[in-house]
This record gives structure tokens, C-alpha cells and sequence, in this order.
């Protein structure tokens, strides 16, 4: 039986009310929402649409401001429940670890962010982890990139590096995002 009941799903906190208890990457966030325009197009909010429309139109949101998989993946959610009438609730996971417990990657790990998705009775659709695998082979990718180009840089260096790279990445990998949730979604409701 899942934690979460109607009335748990209700008590998540609305994506702007989120952002305003948001202590660090606020900027990220807002940054991310707008690049997430680009990553939507006209199909896509069809699609999205489409599924609210068969029933599948609640989603919730597992995620900590501090993570970039959430400061990335977080607010294209947001952008596809409003673009497609779904109700989004956001659960700092920290603080519902309940929830998360629900949902670990691979049945160990708190990865996050986590999107959950629900029909009208609140009953679990299915649900979609940190982000697309093409995604993390291309992290893989960057890191090792980025070792063999600063060979003998400190580690504060590297991760700095790293990090530039993979933010450069951001914008691109919500595209991504957004065709492994249509994939997800197609599979898992009765919309094609």
C-alpha cells in the first residue's frame, strides 16, 4: 500500500510555492524553466494534453534545490503540467523520505528527481527516475573527456570543468527528458 493517498498527494507543495522555499539555485531554476520552452514543441504539448486527457493527470515531484538533475528536470515538469493541465505536487525528499522510499533507483538509491504519475483515482501509472540513460552515458562521457583534457588540474578543477560541460548539456538533455517521459507515458497509459 503506498503512502501516497489523495490526501498525501494534496499536501504537496505547488511548483511556485516550491520556488519560494527554495535555498540555493533559485537562479538555476528560473534558468531551466525558460530553456524548457525550447525543449516543448507543439507535438509534444499534444501529447501531454492527450494524456491528462485519458485520465493520467497528477504527477508528483521528488527533489532537493542542491541537485542538478532537479534544478534541470524540476522545472521542464513544471512547464509540461502547465502546457498540459496536469496537476504537479513537489515533495522535497528529505523531508517525505517515505515517499522516496517508494521509489528508489534500482531499489537502493535516493536518486532523484523522481516524477510520479497518477490517473484521477490517484492510483500509480507510472513513475520516471534522475534522468534519461543516453543522459548519463553522455556524463560518463564528459567526465572522461574532461580528466584526459585536465590531466594534472586539482579535483576542484576538474569538477569545475565537468560542471560547465554538463550545464552546457542542460538545455539538449531536456529534449531528451522529454521524449524518455513521452516514451514512459506512451507504455504506461492508454494513449499512443
Amino acid at each position: 500500500m503506498s503512502v501516497v493517498t489523495k490526501e498525501r498527494f494534496e499536501q504537496g507543495l505547488l511548483y511556485n510555492d516550491y520556488l519560494s522555499v527554495v535555498n540555493v539555485n533559485k537562479d538555476r531554476f528560473e534558468l531551466y524553466y525558460d530553456t524548457s520552452a525550447d525543449a516543448l514543441n507543439a507535438q509534444d504539448v499534444e501529447f501531454f494534453t492527450n494524456i491528462v486527457e485519458s485520465g493520467v493527470n497528477k504527477v508528483l515531484v521528488i527533489g532537493e534545490d542542491w541537485c542538478p538533475d532537479v534544478f534541470r528536470g524540476m522545472p521542464l515538469m513544471a512547464r509540461i503540467a502547465e502546457s498540459s493541465g496536469m496537476e504537479m505536487r513537489v515533495f522535497p525528499r528529505d523531508n517525505h523520505l517515505d515517499i522516496m522510499d517508494e521509489f528508489l533507483k534500482d531499489g537502493e538509491f535516493q536518486s532523484i528527481p523522481v516524477f510520479v504519475f497518477y490517473n484521477n483515482n490517484n492510483e500509480y501509472i507510472a513513475h520516471w527516475i534522475e534522468r534519461p540513460q543516453s543522459v548519463t552515458n553522455e556524463m560518463a562521457e564528459i567526465r572522461e573527456k574532461v580528466l584526459k583534457d585536465n590531466e594534472g588540474s586539482d579535483e576542484r578543477e576538474i569538477r569545475r570543468a565537468s560542471r560547465d560541460a554538463t550545464n552546457a548539456r542542460f538545455p539538449y538533455w531536456q529534449k531528451v527528458t522529454v521524449e524518455d517521459l513521452k516514451k514512459l507515458l506512451s507504455t504506461n497509459s492508454n494513449v499512443a
